[in-house]
C-alpha cells in the first residue's frame, strides 16, 4: 500500500471534462493534492499556472470554458511556467514529503484522461521525461465503483451525492475537485477499501507477432492513415503515447513491393483504450494530421497475420524477431561476403560505438530465393539511445562500400521473409553498377515508385494538403463569411471587419476559390479567441460591405477550427446543394475536392493573387504535395523531382482554396514573407 496519495488534476486551454485532450491544446494549469496514507492527512496543495509553448503566436490563448472555470487570465498564463519546470519544482517537493522515496508514491486522477490525453503526450512532445511515478496511477472512479457496487461515476460531484458528502466551498473547479477526491479518498480507505492494483502507462512498444489463428477483438483496434512514410512502428506507438498498445499490436501496411502506404492498424488492450485512441483523429506528427478511423480485428489479422504466415518455414526470421529488440535497423549496401562479426564491428567501432542485441543472433540478412546475398540486413538493438548511435554511421564503410542505415519494422523483416519465401523472381535493378539487390532494395528505389492502392479499398481517399495552413481544434475562433462581391480582395474583408480585424491571427485569411479560379464569395478566417470570433459574428453579420457602388450584405458566422478544417478538406458532407451568393449550384459536399492526384496549379488564380515584388537572386523551387504515401526515398534526402503518378486530372477540382498570407499589424494589413516553394504572397491549397 502507498505511503502518500497524490491526486492531479489538469487543465488545457481549450477544452476540459469529458473532451479533455481532444483538441491538442496545451496544459495551462497543473493541481496537486499529497495525502498521507500513514497520517491520514492532507499534507500540501500545490497549483502551478503553466506557460504553454505557443504563448507567443497569437494574443490570446486561453479558451472561454477555461477562464470561466478555472478563473484563469492572459496575464497569469503568460507568466506562469514551462511544463517541465513545473515537473521538476514539484518533483522536489513531493521526494523531500517522501524523504527521498517516491517508489511509495501513487497517483491518483478522475478518469483516465487527465494522464494518458494530455500529460503523457504533452511531455512526450515537449521532449522531457516524466518521473517514474507518473507511469501508474489510480481512476478514482473506477475504483469507488469496484468498492461500493456503485454505477458508472461520470463525475466527482455524483460520487459525493452518492456518499451524501457536500462539495467543498471553493470558486475555482481545479481546488474544488482536488479537495472533494482528498475527501473521496479518505473515507474510502475509512471504509476499508485497498488502493491495490493501479492503472499503468506502457512507455514502450512490446515487439510480438501474431498469428492468423489468433482471435482479435474489433473493439481494439483502429486504423491511423496519413503517417509520414518513414515512420516505425515505435513512431506510431508514440503518437498514442499514454495509451498501451498490445504486444506486437502495430501492423504498417506494405504494398507487394514492400513499401509503407501510411497506413498502420493498432491493436490496443482494451476497448476503453482504443475508444481514447479515436480521439486523436487528426492530431498531428509535426506537420501532418493523422486521421484515426475503426477497424475490425479480421483488418488486423488480414495486415499482421499473413506477415506471420510467411514466416512459417523461415525459422531464422521468427528466431530474430522473437529475440525481444526495442528497435531495427535496416543496413543497405553491404558487401555480398559480409559475415555478422564485420557488422558488430561495424557498430561497436568508433566514439559512439553501440551495442547490438544478442551480438551476432541479433543480425539478419536478407537473401534471394536461391540464398544469395541482396547487400541487405536488419539489426537489433536493444534501447532507443543505442539506435540514435547506430543511425549516426550512416554512410561509414565497410571494406570499399558505404552503408545506409534506415530505421524498420517488426512488418518490414516478416515482409522481406515473405518475398523469400513466394520466390518472387528477381531481376537487375541493384543500387550500384547493376548489382541484383533483391527485391526488398528495388522497391525502396524511388525511380520504381508508384502510387499504391489503400489497404481498405472502400474507404475515400482524402487528398494530402499543406497541413500547416489548416487549424483545427474543437475551439470557435474562427469565423466563415459569406456573400462577398467577387470582386473584394483581403484588404476589402479587413477593411469589413474595421477594428476586429486586429484579431486576425498570422496568415489567418482564407479565401475560396472556384476550378476556374475564380472568387466564390466565401471566406474563413481564423481570430485570435473564441471572444474575438463571437465579436466578429455579432457586430458584423448582415452588415453591408460597400464596393463601388455596389452594396452586398455578408453572413458572418462563428465556427472551430475542427469545422473549417472538415469544410475546406472536404469532410464535411452537404445535404443539400449550395448556391453561393453569385448563384452558382456547387456540387456536394461542399469545397471538396474529387478523388485523385492533387489539383494542378491553376494560371487564372495568378490574376486574383497579390503579388510581392521579385528578390534578386531568389529562386522558388517547385515543390509538390504528394498523397499517401510519400516518395521513397532516404529521411535525410529532399525530393524534389517531378512524380512520375502525378497527372492533371480530367474533371477539375471544385474549388481551391487561397491563404493570401496577410497579417494585421497595428492598423494595416502588411504581406508576410512569402513561403518557401510557392509562389510569392501565396500558399495554394
Amino acid at each position: 500500500m502507498a505511503s502518500h496519495y497524490v491526486i492531479m488534476y489538469t487543465a488545457t486551454a481549450g477544452a476540459n471534462g469529458p473532451l479533455l485532450g481532444t483538441d491538442e491544446e496545451d496544459i495551462v494549469l497543473l493541481q496537486f493534492l499529497v495525502w498521507d496514507a500513514v497520517c491520514r492527512k492532507t499534507v500540501t496543495e500545490q497549483q502551478y499556472i503553466v506557460r504553454p509553448p505557443t504563448e507567443d503566436i497569437n494574443e490570446n490563448v486561453l479558451g472561454e470554458q477555461c477562464r470561466e472555470d478555472f478563473r484563469l487570465t492572459e496575464d497569469q498564463v503568460k507568466n506562469g511556467q514551462p511544463l517541465e519546470n513545473v515537473i521538476d519544482s514539484f518533483d522536489a517537493i513531493l521526494s523531500k514529503i517522501a524523504e527521498s522515496n517516491t517508489s511509495r508514491v501513487a497517483m491518483v486522477t478522475d478518469g483516465q484522461l487527465h494522464l494518458r490525453q494530455v500529460l503523457h503526450p504533452k511531455a512526450l512532445s515537449r521532449n522531457f521525461t516524466l518521473p517514474d511515478y507518473y507511469n501508474s496511477f489510480y481512476d478514482l472512479r473506477k475504483e469507488f465503483k469496484s468498492f461500493y457496487h456503485s454505477e458508472d461515476m461520470a463525475s466527482v460531484p455524483d460520487m459525493l451525492s452518492f456518499l451524501a458528502m457536500e462539495e467543498d466551498s471553493a470558486e475555482e473547479l481545479a481546488t474544488r475537485t482536488v479537495r472533494d477526491m482528498g475527501r473521496i479518498l479518505s473515507r474510502m480507505i475509512a471504509d476499508g477499501h485497498r488502493f491495490v492494483l493501479p492503472e499503468s502507462i506502457m512507455i514502450r512498444l512490446e515487439p510480438g507477432i501474431c498469428s492468423r489463428t489468433e482471435e482479435v477483438d474489433s473493439g481494439c483496434v483502429v486504423r491511423a492513415r496519413g503517417l509520414p512514410w518513414q515512420s516505425s512502428d515505435q513512431d506510431i506507438a508514440k503518437f498514442f503515447r499514454g495509451l498501451n498498445i498490445a504486444k506486437g499490436g502495430v501492423a504498417l501496411c506494405l504494398s507487394p513491393q514492400g513499401r509503407r502506404n501510411g497506413e498502420a492498424l493498432i491493436r490496443f488492450i482494451s476497448p476503453e483504450h482504443r475508444d481514447m485512441a479515436l480521439k486523436r483523429h487528426k492530431h498531428h506528427i509535426g506537420n501532418r494530421y493523422i486521421e484515426v478511423y475503426k477497424a475490425t480485428g479480421e483488418d488486423f489479422i488480414n495486415v499482421a497475420g499473413e506477415l506471420f504466415s510467411s514466416l512459417g518455414n523461415n525459422n531464422e526470421a521468427q528466431t530474430f524477431l522473437s529475440r525481444g529488440g526495442q528497435v531495427i535497423i535496416r543496413m543497405r549496401g553491404l558487401p555480398y561476403d559480409c559475415t555478422p562479426k564485420q557488422v558488430v564491428e561495424f557498430f561497436e567501432s568508433g566514439e559512439n560505438g553501440c551495442q547490438i542485441l544478442d551480438n551476432e543472433d541479433g543480425v539478419l540478412f536478407v537473401r534471394k530465393p536461391d540464398g544469395r546475398a541482396t547487400g541487405d540486413a536488419f539489426v537489433l538493438f536493444g534501447s532507443e539511445e543505442d539506435s540514435t548511435k547506430a543511425l549516426a554511421k550512416h554512410r561509414e564503410i565497410i571494406g570499399s562500400r558505404y552503408i545506409e542505415l534506415f530505421r524498420s519494422t517488426t512488418a518490414e523483416v516478416q515482409q522481406a521473409a515473405m518475398m523469400r519465401q513466394s520466390r518472387v523472381e528477381d531481376g537487375d535493378g541493384g543500387r550500384r553498377g547493376g548489382r541484383g539487390d533483391g527485391v526488398l532494395n528495388r522497391s525502396m528505389d524511388p525511380r520504381t515508385y508508384e502510387q499504391q492502392q489503400p489497404l481498405i479499398a472502400q474507404l475515400p481517399q482524402v487528398p494530402l494538403l499543406p497541413q500547416q495552413i489548416i487549424t483545427s481544434g474543437t475551439r470557435k475562433d474562427c469565423i466563415r463569411l459569406r456573400g462577398l462581391p467577387f470582386e473584394a480582395q483581403v484588404e476589402h474583408i479587413l477593411e469589413f471587419l474595421g477594428e476586429l480585424a486586429k484579431s486576425i491571427v498570422y496568415q489567418g485569411v482564407h479565401m475560396v476559390y472556384n476550378a476556374q479560379g475564380q472568387p466564390s464569395g466565401e471566406a474563413f478566417i481564423q481570430m485570435d479567441s473564441e471572444h474575438s470570433a463571437y465579436l466578429a459574428s455579432q457586430q458584423r453579420h448582415h452588415r453591408y460591405m460597400v464596393f463601388g457602388k455596389k452594396q452586398r450584405y455578408i453572413e458572418v458566422f462563428q465556427c472551430s477550427g475542427e469545422d473549417m478544417n472538415m469544410v475546406l478538406t472536404g469532410g464535411l458532407p452537404a445535404q443539400r446543394p449550395i448556391v453561393s451568393p453569385g448563384g452558382t449550384v456547387l456540387a456536394p459536399p461542399f469545397g471538396a475536392f474529387p478523388l485523385g492526384p492533387a489539383p494542378p496549379v491553376l494560371n487564372a488564380v495568378g490574376a486574383v493573387t497579390p503579388r510581392l515584388p521579385a528578390y534578386p537572386g531568389m529562386a522558388y523551387p517547385t515543390m509538390f504535395y504528394w498523397p499517401y504515401p510519400s516518395p521513397p526515398v532516404s529521411p535525410s534526402s529532399p525530393y524534389y523531382g517531378s512524380p512520375p503518378h502525378m497527372a492533371t486530372p480530367a474533371t477539375p477540382p471544385h474549388h481551391t482554396i487561397v491563404n493570401r498570407g496577410y497579417s494585421v499589424k497595428g492598423d494595416r494589413p502588411t504581406l508576410s514573407p512569402p513561403a518557401r516553394g510557392f509562389e510569392p504572397g501565396t500558399s495554394r491549397l
